[in-house]
């Protein structure tokens, strides 16, 4: 990651591209982008810790997709995709 990109802007059309997947995530799943937000800087404070990590690339999702449980039903699962920049020792 070079120093112009953490500066560089976000268009428009990106970003309501986001909140829109954002949307269609938390409906699936019936969660608010705001719970799904909260998540998401929750897990990024936990992974801060122990390394260093870039927040604005950072995807999480839930989806319907796992294992079914005892009474046929899937089980929502957590995907994270977070690009690790740099281990701390």
């Amino acid at each position: 990651m070079s120093l112009f990109s953490f500066f560089k802007r976000h268009t428009s059309s990106q970003i309501a591209k986001d909140r829109l997947k954002i949307l269609l995530i938390s409906d699936r799943v019936n969660c608010s982008p705001e719970m799904m937000e909260l998540i998401k800087n929750d897990i990024a404070n936990v992974i801060s810790k122990y390394m260093q990590i870039d927040t604005s690339s950072m995807e999480i999702q839930i989806s319907k997709t796992g294992s079914t449980a005892r009474n046929g039903k899937k089980l929502p699962v957590l995907y994270a995709n977070i690009p690790i920049l740099d281990l701390r020792n």
